[in-house]
């Protein structure tokens, strides 16, 4: 199942390009508009949420040492999902209200089955930060969503207006206490591994990051709603907290890493740029806001297109990891030990250095061309972006899916090949005259 959702966000990646490339020019005058929001959940639903999702199915299990509720609530849960994050945009670019509306309640139930799947193994007690993490990561995914039900519901109205506060709100619990807390959570399991790395005093800092990030967000989304200026100083101090917490995990685990420099640091490096990126283009369209409204919200969407690449490049990063992890599983399951040159197949054999490489560059490209457009209002910028992320979601996609293809295809040939020599044709039967016999000959007397 994990393959299954992580197969669906890259051609979610694919869909938020194309749309961007579309929204480019409504994106310069106004960042709101219904085809940039359809734009901005292609990323937001179809790609990172449905890449979270498949993260939450494979490590909930492993950090927990529980199994899900049941294997039919994750496929539903799935399916449910990818229709809901692909009507919902779609409903928005098109302003169809019914489509908007079946998306919006296909959402819902995909969140209520996710509750339900997860709720039994996140139960476990006395399994440290990370699980924890993922408890108020849950949580935030349900306030997320519930949030784009009162959007759906009152599309009509102007309570959700989306030049208003409603939709920041929105955004920084989609943000920071869904999204970005599961990475935050499950990263303090990943790094030790992908970074073979002993941190003395790192579960400290976990554990601040996790607690740390949902308070702040608790303080800052009813500040932002309300207009309360000192509420929302007091939550994006314990926000900034968290993620700082977050980061200096992430450099004590760079720092006492035994394995050499590879591409999996450079994603997850990346991807840390982005996120102070991100901040303090949020922190100049909060400055700038009040004095000149159109600078304000431009640079207010940079900031939450620089979070998308902050995710973005840490999802794409720990795919090259987790992929290989699975498919390799996979394989031995199916008799395949042995690489193309004939040794131990590893993890690395699994897929293609070079064009990981250039998914790396593609998506890096994408996210600063992005961020550039929106925030300096430059269409040819923002369309830049979009193709480049339509790229990457097709080159991720098939570098990670046709080796391991490959190497069934070439195994199933093989099985075929031995069966169809190992079944003997029928003996050949070959009749030939009998003898003439001699009369014996009779004894002389």
């Amino acid at each position: 199942m994990p393959l299954s959702f992580l197969g669906a966000a890259s051609l979610g990646l694919v869909a938020c390009g194309i749309a961007w490339i579309w929204a480019a020019r409504p994106a310069a005058g106004d960042p709101t508009s219904d085809i940039v929001v359809a734009a901005a959940h292609f990323g937001m639903l179809a790609t990172l949420s449905m890449g979270v999702l498949g993260a939450l199915h494979q490590f909930t299990p492993v950090v927990t040492q529980q199994p899900l509720r049941s294997v039919g609530l994750a496929r539903a849960t799935f399916s449910t999902w990818l229709a809901a994050s692909w009507l919902l945009p779609i409903g928005f670019a098109s302003e169809e209200e019914r489509i908007v509306e079946a998306g919006g309640a296909l959402a819902a139930v995909a969140v209520t089955l996710l509750v339900v799947n997860l709720s039994k193994p996140l139960a476990a007690r006395g399994k440290g930060a990370p699980v924890v993490g993922l408890r108020f990561a849950l949580g935030g995914f349900v306030v997320t969503a519930c949030f784009g039900v009162v959007y759906v519901v009152d599309r009509t109205g102007n309570w959700f207006d989306l030049s208003g506060h409603v939709v920041m709100a929105h955004a920084v619990v989609g943000l920071f206490a869904w999204l970005g807390l599961t990475y935050v959570a499950v990263a303090e399991k990943l790094w030790p591994m992908f970074f073979l790395a002993h941190v003395p005093g790192a579960r400290r800092a976990g554990r601040i990051a996790v607690w740390a990030v949902p308070c702040g967000v608790a303080l800052l989304a009813p500040a932002i709603l309300t207009g309360s200026l000192g509420l929302a100083i007091g939550g994006v101090v314990v926000l900034a907290a968290g993620v700082g917490a977050h980061l200096t995990s992430l450099g004590a685990h760079v720092i006492h890493r035994r394995r050499r420099a590879d591409l999996h640091l450079c994603f997850v490096v990346t991807s840390a740029l982005f996120l102070l990126v991100g901040a303090g283009l949020g922190l100049a369209g909060a400055l700038v806001l009040p004095h000149r409204h159109s600078t304000g919200m431009a640079l207010t969407a940079a900031a939450v297109a620089a979070f998308g690449g902050w995710l973005l490049e840490t999802l794409v990063g720990h795919a090259h990891k987790v992929v290989p992890f699975i498919g390799w599983s996979a394989l031995r399951a199916r008799g395949i030990a042995t690489n193309r040159a004939g040794k131990p197949l590893m993890f690395a054999d699994l897929y293609g250095h070079t064009w990981a490489a250039l998914s790396f560059g593609l998506l890096t490209a994408g996210a600063a061309s992005l961020c550039t457009g929106v925030a300096a209002r430059l269409p040819a910028a923002t369309a830049t972006g979009g193709m480049l992320f339509a790229a990457t979601g097709v080159v991720v996609a098939a570098n990670l899916a046709a080796t391991p293809l490959h190497m069934l295809r070439s195994r199933d040939h093989a099985i075929a090949s031995t069966a169809g020599a190992s079944q003997l044709s029928p003996p050949e039967v070959v009749f030939r005259p009998k003898a003439r016999l001699r009369p014996r000959a009779r004894p002389r007397v």
